[in-house]
């Protein structure tokens, strides 16, 4: 018997580990002692950095990937605890001869993997890890010298150079075995309650496999196409929405690159440019997952090492505001109206909000990443973690500190109609798009005339520009 553990990698099909569990089933059928059988285990130290958007998303990606074993005379065990003795009480249970999982990268999974290897290797219990979730695995990638790559440019080269595994085959279905032919129960997929969590505000999307290859392919019928020159308008309707999928592993990562090749094949020469910055994106994924594979640390900590302590301020009211979307920045607002109604945020506009949060407000990065963390669906430790450093100008191939988002000047380019402002700050719907775009620059009668319920600008970014280059002037040590 083979006991697959699943856990970021919720889909039967491109996994590597379940596949390799397969491959390893001696015979035609499934019986009572042959086959595989797989399990997720709802894990305490995990729920507690998750936020109710993730988890109903979780949840409901798991009920389909339930059914799929089912469907297919398999099943998918579902436990609640510390997986160091779950995992090995369930595959005593079964009386696995193997358990195989796909690895994490995150400080916290590596120790929880670690713990649970030694306590299978206690119980006398094969085990195998995988790596899967990204196309080349930490440490494949290094300097001609072996070292990690700290800045992407260089990284990304090789990345786009090195040959990509094909999908992994899902496993045929007389080579899976379900809960009674093997006399365990397969437990309640809980409710968002039983594990803590209110219902989201947020309206997710539909998870699950299904609606991610929906997703892969309605991308590749047309957004690709136009990926680089459109991706940064949050109106166009040119990005994947693959993000959450990704995340949680509903699609594997060598089949959406597969697809973006197919996409390749038939494209123009000026089409491959859009479809290759596409995979480009996939590229910067691996990139903050090496880094965090070799500096667990950052997740916590300033990447980037300055003289003296960054001396953020910290201000709770103005930390409120961003979060509320009532900064008084129609962009901003905007995008942090979506992250609550949709828990998404468009890619530009997640830059733009966090290099207003820590460049115009003046706070931590930390209380960023750590919201993004509670509202996201798709919220991922590594790229996270890097989008958000980056904008700070902590962490690897970081945004200068002296480079400063301009959040007017953002929003006139990117959304220069007021389109998606007005989709997500309803108090500027039929607002003239010149007077939201300098709203900063109205009189307060121009407001009161032109949207009384939206607030005032709570900073002024000119000033807030000079403090911030002030802050990291002295960080840096600069006289």
């Amino acid at each position: 018997m083979q006991l697959h553990w699943h856990r970021r990698d919720l889909r039967g099909v491109d996994n590597r580990a379940l596949a390799a569990a397969a491959d390893a089933v001696d015979g035609d059928t499934a019986s009572d002692t042959d086959g595989v059988i797989a399990l997720f285990v709802f894990d305490d130290a995990v729920l507690d950095h998750a936020g109710s958007p993730r988890v109903a998303y979780l949840l409901d990606a798991l009920g389909e990937l339930r059914a799929w074993y089912r469907e297919r005379g398999g099943d998918l065990l579902v436990r609640h605890g510390d997986p160091e003795s779950v995992v090995v009480d369930v595959a005593e249970g079964v009386d696995a001869d193997r358990v195989v999982w796909n690895k994490d990268y995150s400080g916290l999974a590596r120790e929880r993997d670690a713990a649970v290897r030694q306590a299978l290797a206690d119980a006398d219990i094969a085990r195998e890890s995988f790596h899967d979730a990204i196309c080349h695995e930490p440490g494949s990638i290094t300097t001609n010298d072996g070292d990690p790559y700290s800045v992407f440019t260089y990284f990304g080269r090789k990345w786009h150079d090195r040959e990509k595994d094909d999908p992994y085959p899902a496993p045929d279905a007389d080579a899976l075995a379900d809960s009674d032919a093997v006399g365990v129960d397969s437990g309640t997929l809980p409710t968002l309650s039983d594990l803590g969590f209110d219902e989201p505000e947020a309206d997710l999307v539909t998870a699950g496999t299904e609606a991610a290859r929906k997703r892969l392919d309605r991308f590749c019928e047309d957004g690709i196409y136009r990926y680089e020159s459109d991706r940064d308008y949050p109106t166009r309707n040119s990005t994947s929405r693959l993000s959450a999928d990704l995340k949680y592993g509903t699609i594997g990562i060598r089949e959406v690159y597969w697809a973006s090749e197919e996409a390749k094949a038939d494209a123009s020469d000026d089409e491959r440019e859009e479809i290759e910055e596409f995979q480009s994106q996939l590229a910067w994924r691996a990139f903050y997952t090496h880094v965090l594979w070799f500096n667990p640390e950052v997740v916590a900590e300033n990447y980037k090492t300055y003289d003296n302590e960054i001396e953020w301020e910290n201000d709770p009211d103005l930390l409120a505001a961003w979060q509320d979307g009532e900064t008084g920045y129609p962009i901003v607002d905007a995008g942090m109206r979506q992250l609550r109604a949709e828990g998404f945020m468009h890619n530009r506009v997640r830059m733009i909000v966090a290099s207003f949060l820590t460049k115009d407000l003046l706070i931590d990065w930390r209380e960023g990443y750590d919201w993004f963390r509670e509202k996201l669906v798709d919220h991922d430790t590594a790229n996270d973690n890097g989008g958000w450093q980056w904008a700070a100008s902590t962490g690897t191939d970081a945004q200068p500190y002296f480079r400063i988002f301009n959040p007017m000047t953002q929003g006139e380019r990117y959304d220069p109609e007021a389109e998606y402002i007005a989709q997500y700050v309803p108090e500027l719907d039929g607002v003239d798009p010149e007077i939201i775009h300098g709203w900063h620059e109205a009189s307060p009668t121009q407001r009161h005339n032109a949207a009384p319920g939206y607030p005032t600008p709570i900073v002024d970014h000119s000033e807030r520009r000079e403090q911030a280059l002030a802050m990291f002037e002295a960080a840096r040590g600069d006289e």
